[in-house]
């Protein structure tokens, strides 16, 4: 084989390879920021196609998706929004899939946690972040604690409430409060953590849908595809998610 006809060979492949490389869109629910992150340059050298996420609270992307925002795949905080996808005809009927399960941590860059629930109760604090309940379920999961303990009244008075779980980090970290619910996959490698007893808040089950949108970009049954792999499931529980 000459130099030149295998040049043009080669060619030819790249060329038929970019053609057919795709790119997928996917609303993530913010707590999982950080891993698909993480998990984006291993799609693309897995599948040879891109990925472009959008973050934000469930309850956000959802009101995004159903005014037809161009997302082709939802990863949701929940198990609730990708089946409603479904009924209301923006997902594709069996292609809801729970890609982890989350869990709470309460985390302070200047109290020490380690008997969270106990901090909580003598409520020497000005301000506890939390997520909003009706958009983030971290959010739902922190207010069904405070609940659980019986502090709703006294703590209630000391909230501060992000649009995400993301922003509810951010008031944290800023100092604006002294502590808050993230989630723990936020916090991975942190000091100040306290991991709430998975018994005190309903389990919180995040599920993935394919929308209709996607059903036929081959990037975005790739991802799915891929979501579901060793690689990516190793890169989900090192992040302090289960997956079933």
């Amino acid at each position: 084989m000459t130099r030149a006809l295998l040049t043009t060979l080669l060619a030819g492949l790249l060329l038929t390879s970019a053609v057919h490389a795709e790119t997928v869109n996917v609303a993530v629910a913010a707590n999982f920021t950080r891993v698909a992150e993480e998990l984006a340059p291993l799609f693309v050298a897995a599948s040879g196609h891109d990925v472009s996420y959008s973050f934000g609270a469930t309850g956000q992307l959802y009101n995004q998706i159903s005014q037809g925002a161009p997302f082709e795949l939802f990863l949701a905080a929940d198990d609730e929004r990708p089946s409603k996808a479904v009924e209301e005809g923006l997902g594709v009927d069996g292609a809801v899939f729970t890609y982890a399960i989350g869990a709470l941590a309460l985390y302070s860059t200047t109290l020490d946690l380690a008997d969270g629930k106990a901090v909580l109760e003598a409520g020497g604090f000005d301000k506890l972040a939390i997520a909003d309940a009706a958009a983030a379920p971290y959010g739902r999961a922190a207010a069904e604690v405070i609940a659980a303990l019986g502090l709703t009244d006294a703590i209630t008075p000391k909230l501060v409430t992000g649009e995400n779980i993301s922003q509810t980090l951010q008031f944290i970290e800023s100092g604006n409060a002294e502590l808050g619910f993230v989630a723990a996959s936020q916090v991975v490698g942190k000091s100040s953590v306290w991991i709430v007893p998975a018994a005190l808040f309903e389990p919180i089950r995040q599920n993935a849908v394919l929308l209709k949108t996607g059903q036929a970009n081959p990037a975005a049954t790739a991802y799915i595809d891929f979501l579901r792999s060793d690689a990516a499931v190793a890169v989900i529980e090192a992040a302090g998610y289960v997956v079933e």
